[in-house]
């Protein structure tokens, strides 16, 4: 068996960099979520730190970053599929509308 070599694997400090961040975004999020002043931008605003998060999250903790083209490809198809379901069942059961 091969070992990997420690070049190519991120240290224990980015990790712990992220996850600050996240908590960070996490906070952010809760403190958005109470300021009435944001209520009309709100979703958006909630849903681009969401996206922030999860490309975070796949990038560092699921190691898309260092993976092939390939494999970040499926893991992005499969994502795109998910969200079309999604969207769809929520077209059908109308819960786009008022």
């Amino acid at each position: 068996m091969s070992e990997h070599s420690g070049a190519s694997h991120p240290g224990t400090r980015l990790y712990i960099s992220v996850a600050v961040i996240l908590g960070a975004l996490t906070a952010l999020e809760v403190m958005v979520f109470y300021i009435e002043a944001l209520a009309p931008v709100l979703l958006p605003v909630l849903l681009a730190m969401m996206v922030a998060k999860f490309v975070l999250v796949a990038m560092f903790f699921m190691h898309l970053r260092s993976d092939g083209p390939l494999l970040t490809g499926v893991f992005v198809w499969g994502l795109f599929i998910a969200t079309a379901i999604v969207v769809g069942l929520l077209a059908i059961f109308g819960k786009f509308g008022a």
